[in-house]
């Protein structure tokens, strides 16, 4: 069975200088508590596991971003990465910030190798969001992404462009604003606990209340190319027509395309 090492901020990780966590944040997508607003039309248990596939969409995109380097690769998505960044390998590591601890089996087929654990802490979202950086920092990371799981069609270039905006030795946050007024990234060098506080979470303000902490506080601000996250609907039927175009290249999101043309052949959804 496929395992995963995890961190612990209390203990050495050996992690070298100057690498960036890309930390996907996930709650084991068990039927009845992950993607709730997709039921219906979904079922429950649909839900779950158009959840997994998203998660499993989104690893392959970071693992691929922190495993890029000059060599050219037979993933299209990598090798696009690879051409247009022509640079030295980034500096970076995949991490799942996952909750409820005891469910670490649940992520054995679902997450590529190359990742590592870590549980988050917290009760509400904002201060979980807050000790996921907090706590990769302390593991020796230089610097933290923060990603959601609802985007599965995110670039593999904005994740890079992420951790390249993160490797200067200034301060500063970025930002990968969602089309719904939220976001589905998060980058900070240091932890700066006053940018998840007072935030009105699941709203249309939480970008504009993030960068307006942002300012408050004197940290520059850097913003990566908009996208959108699947939390309803309206949204679910956006990537079905997204992914389901015969013109959309065939390595963005495979494991959510698949699952949408099986399920789509079924249900209207």
């Amino acid at each position: 069975m496929k395992s995963f090492p995890f961190l612990d901020p209390n203990l050495p990780n050996g992690i070298p200088a100057g690498v960036c966590a890309l930390g996907v944040m996930t709650k084991a997508p068990e039927a009845g508590r992950v993607k709730t607003r997709l039921v219906p039309p979904l079922t429950a248990e649909e839900a779950a596991q158009l959840n997994k596939c998203f998660l499993r969409d989104t690893a392959v995109t970071i693992l691929n971003v922190c495993c890029s380097s000059g060599l050219r690769s037979p993933n299209p998505a990598k090798e696009r990465l690879q051409l247009a960044a022509q640079k030295a390998p980034l500096q970076c590591r995949p991490v799942a910030v996952y909750t409820p601890v005891g469910a670490e089996s649940a992520y054995t087929d679902i997450l590529p190798p190359g990742f590592s654990l870590l549980p988050q802490r917290g009760d509400k979202f904002g201060d979980r969001l807050y000790f996921a950086v907090e706590d990769l920092l302390k593991c020796g990371f230089d610097s933290v992404c923060l990603i959601d799981s609802d985007s599965p069609t995110v670039s593999p270039k904005n994740f890079a462009d992420a951790v390249e905006l993160l490797s200067t030795s200034e301060d500063r946050v970025v930002l990968g604003p969602s089309d719904d007024g939220g976001y589905y990234l998060i980058g900070l060098k240091k932890p700066h606990r006053e940018l998840f506080e007072q935030i009105d979470w699941s709203t249309e303000l939480v970008l504009t209340q993030t960068m307006q902490r942002a300012t408050k506080n004197g940290l520059e601000i850097k913003l990566l190319p908009t996208e959108y996250d699947v939390d309803d609907v309206g949204s679910l039927r956006r990537l079905c027509n997204e992914l389901l175009r015969n013109t959309t290249p065939a390595d963005i999101a495979p494991h959510t395309r698949d699952f949408l043309a099986h399920l789509t052949a079924q249900k209207e959804l």
